[in-house]
């Protein structure tokens, strides 16, 4: 924004200029300025639409890329929820996820309660039964996690990669835990993604701070720092939430 309002500063003051030569400069004169000035204009014109098409095209390829980025997240992300459901914890590396995706079925449960003997009530009141509630988890059947979340298509054996951007790029991956909940992140740096693009374009997204932006460095899902398992993208990046 700072190049083009410098550009039309520039533009305005030429064609002061130019107005002041046709005012005060003799005429066998007057031509060759006129013609240099105009030319000028007509360059610093081309720059300032350039300045802004460039633009344009920025955020309309930044859009396309954070879309297949943010897809290959979410699957991640739901490899990640069926692999906790089954084991506890989050996976902590792409070869251990895809394995379980692989081969990993999850359990679907029901709970119920049930009314039961209380043994010690019953003896503190003297043999009179005392019942209790608990809650017990049935496991009706297992689902496959290729199955449920993939649907026939193999792309989970290539979900570490970022798939746009610098070729052969991959997310990175960390799982661990916070006050005993298990959390992870899965992430790469905007540069990544966009790193064919102007270096001044991609700074500028980097400091992104808007509800219809992706804000921050970084594209990620979950986080190591709270107990969070969404992405930093709006709703408008995707339709598979």
């Amino acid at each position: 924004m700072k190049v083009i309002i410098a550009i039309v500063l520039i533009i305005a003051l030429t064609i002061g200029i130019v107005w002041a030569i046709d005012k005060f400069v003799p005429k066998k004169i007057k031509p060759f300025i006129n013609l240099i000035l105009w030319a000028l204009i007509f360059v610093l014109g081309y720059m300032t639409f350039n300045s802004v098409y460039d633009e344009i095209k920025f955020n309309q390829l930044k859009v396309e890329r954070y879309k297949v980025v943010i897809d290959r997240l979410i699957d991640v992300r739901d490899s990640q929820l069926a692999y906790k459901d089954v084991n506890g914890e989050f996976a902590g590396d792409f070869d251990k996820l895809i394995k379980f995706v692989e081969n990993g079925k999850v359990p679907i449960t029901q709970r119920r309660d049930t009314l039961v003997l209380d043994e010690e009530r019953t003896k503190l009141f003297g043999g009179v039964e005392t019942m209790k509630t608990i809650t017990l988890i049935d496991t009706l059947s297992f689902y496959s996690v290729k199955d449920s979340i993939f649907k026939g298509s193999d792309r989970y054996k290539t979900m570490m990669n970022v798939g746009v951007g610098k070729e052969g790029a991959k997310f990175t991956l960390k799982a661990g835990k916070l006050d005993e909940f298990p959390v992870f992140e899965v992430s790469v740096d905007k540069a990544v993604v966009l790193n064919d693009q102007e270096p001044y374009l991609i700074e500028k997204e980097n400091q992104v701070v808007s509800v219809d932006g992706v804000n921050g460095p970084t594209l990620k899902v979950g986080s190591m720092e709270e107990v969070f398992t969404k992405g930093n993208w709006p709703k408008s990046y995707t339709n598979k939430e």
